[in-house]
């Protein structure tokens, strides 16, 4: 039998990029998990305030019923509402420069403060509703976040679009402040599911992306902290605008 050198190290060199192929993989892979793991806790620490203002005597601190007897926050709660906007900007501003673990705990925070101002809205809808929709979400969330993984197609191009369209959308929420019209409210909602579900596919894609860009041990806590934020607002925001159209009033 000859012996071919080059076919032996042709041989060696297609083991070598097949052990290094698996190695990437299996980094890539736990990654994606360590981002799916912060945000499926950042939901559950959400649920967990809400549950505490909503339940427990610590609701007074946050909740009052207002002139029309509906249940809104008190100056406490705006606070509260109003809070983790400054968290987005401070964590935005800063993710360079703060280390990953005080980037962690600020995204604690943000999650807990949002549990906060999500209580008056589950209190409007009823229980079984809001678990119907949640269930309908994490559903929609799974398919949709393995599509953006899975799929050879860019989504880059559908980036500009969706953040334009989410920028129409706020623009839109606020001008409806003022009208308060419900046939606007419901084309908002229905652009906000559709906004929402693109997002969660693009923004899956481009956090693995990210991944391959060879990241350090720090840099990527960081960047999994951050990607956990992004889906988890891409998920809170899609069950809200999915409540609004399938939630049942309290």
């Amino acid at each position: 039998m000859a012996f071919d050198p080059q076919g032996r190290y042709a041989t060696q060199g297609a083991g070598a990029r097949t052990i290094e192929r698996a190695a990437f993989d299996e980094g890539l892979r736990q990654y994606m998990l360590r981002i799916y793991w912060y945000m499926a806790g950042g939901l559950l620490v959400s649920g967990i305030t809400a549950a505490l203002v909503m339940f427990t005597p610590i609701g007074g601190t946050f909740l009052a019923v207002n002139a029309f007897g509906r249940i809104g926050l008190t100056g406490l709660g705006w606070v509260a509402l109003l809070a983790p906007i400054g968290l987005i900007f401070w964590m935005s501003m800063g993710i360079r420069s703060m280390s990953a673990s005080t980037l962690q705990t600020l995204y604690w925070a943000f999650v807990a403060l949002q549990g906060i101002g999500l209580a008056p809205v589950l209190l409007a809808y009823t229980g079984e509703s809001v678990v119907r929709v949640f269930f309908i979400t994490a559903a929609s969330f799974a398919g949709l976040s393995l599509y953006g993984y899975t799929t050879q197609r860019s989504l880059s191009a559908f980036g500009s679009f969706l953040i334009m369209g989410l920028i129409g959308i706020v623009i839109a929420s606020l001008v409806n402040i003022f009208l308060a019209s419900s046939g606007l409210a419901f084309v908002i909602s229905v652009l906000g599911v559709l906004i929402f579900a693109g997002l969660i596919a693009y923004d899956t894609q481009r956090l693995k992306e990210q991944y391959a860009e060879g990241l350090g041990q720090e840099v990527e806590t960081k960047t999994a902290v951050w990607g956990a934020l992004t889906l988890y607002l891409n998920f809170l925001n899609l069950f809200l605008f999915l409540l609004r159209l399938f939630g049942n009033r309290n």
